[in-house]
């Protein structure tokens, strides 16, 4: 029996959506409190009742001991929890900042147990490019690609076991987000990786969102789930409408809600039930307004759960 129901099942809104600014134009990381609040009440009020900070918001990981007392106060008076923590861009093999952010990710892991999270989010994904940042949607120009080098894939599996090796020490875990040309970026690399980090507090965000986004092949969803889901113990959740031409050999994608795009996820959170999944998700919607986009992607999944649990 499932430590959850459909009602109380935790849905995280991702915080990402407000950016890393304030009202009044400074970094939402130092701000006053008040403006964490304003924030997080917008949305309480949309009927999300769980938060995930995404380090591009507010860095749970960097706040002193007061401040965090602070954003604990501002989540409970807005009736918020924080379920999982992702972090956004902060690959433990960097090549200039490695060092710095596996040290960040320790301090995210210890962030997280205080905040009462089940879950830390990792990826190798880096730094958008010029490019990406002049794009409409930064996933159509070419981003970070990992490296081939074997003593590379080796320091990151060894680093990403040094995180899950912590995190198993505090009662939590750790999961890895699948993300294009990192040591994620298939599901057969996820795998791969997953296994050989070979540790029980370390498993898969499988965002296979990330993927159908792009405008270049997609491995087949259902099969890639089957091989993913298994491992899967946070879960980022989005969809995208996706159109290939072959005559021209054009694609085009779109962000969507849940239940309007190419993935049917109807019968793939039926699956992962059955596999046993019980952990968070986290909506995601990018363009137009996110935040209403979440809500109804967030009831979608309640009705799903209904549907599949009852």
């Amino acid at each position: 029996m499932s430590k959850y129901n459909p009602d109380n099942w935790p849905i995280a809104c991702p915080m990402l959506v407000f950016g890393g600014l304030d009202s009044k134009g400074g970094p939402i990381q130092d701000a006053d409190a008040s403006e964490w609040h304003a924030q997080m009440k917008e949305v309480a009020d949309l009927g999300f009742t769980e938060l995930d900070p995404l380090d591009v918001w507010v860095r749970v990981g960097d706040l002193s001991p007061q401040r965090l007392d602070e954003f604990k106060q501002a989540l409970a008076d807005t009736g918020l929890t924080v379920p999982g923590i992702s972090t956004s861009r902060k690959s433990v093999v960097d090549a200039r900042r490695g060092d710095e952010y596996l040290a960040y990710g320790h301090r995210v892991i210890d962030a997280a147990v205080s905040l009462g999270a089940e879950v830390v989010s990792f990826g190798f994904f880096q730094a958008t490019t010029p490019a990406q940042n002049a794009a409409v949607w930064f996933w159509l120009a070419q981003g970070h690609k990992d490296s081939a080098d074997p003593a590379i894939y080796e320091l990151a599996v060894d680093r990403i076991r040094e995180l899950a090796v912590h995190a198993e020490s505090v009662g939590i875990q750790i999961t890895l987000e699948m993300y294009e040309d990192t040591y994620l970026g298939s599901s057969d690399g996820c795998v791969k990786f997953v296994t050989d980090v070979n540790h029980p507090a370390c498993g898969l965000n499988p965002d296979l969102g990330n993927l159908v986004r792009l405008h270049r092949p997609l491995e087949p969803v259902t099969e890639a789930f089957e091989k993913m889901l298994p491992y899967t113990n946070y879960w980022h959740i989005k969809n995208y409408t996706r159109d290939f031409d072959p005559a021209t050999g054009a694609y085009a994608t779109h962000p969507a809600p849940l239940p309007g795009g190419y993935v049917n996820y109807r019968p793939i959170i039926a699956r992962a039930l059955e596999l046993g999944f019980e952990m968070p998700f986290m909506v995601e919607h990018y363009g137009s307004d996110s935040l209403w986009n979440l809500a109804q992607s967030r009831e979608y999944i309640r009705s799903v759960l209904r549907a599949k649990m009852s």
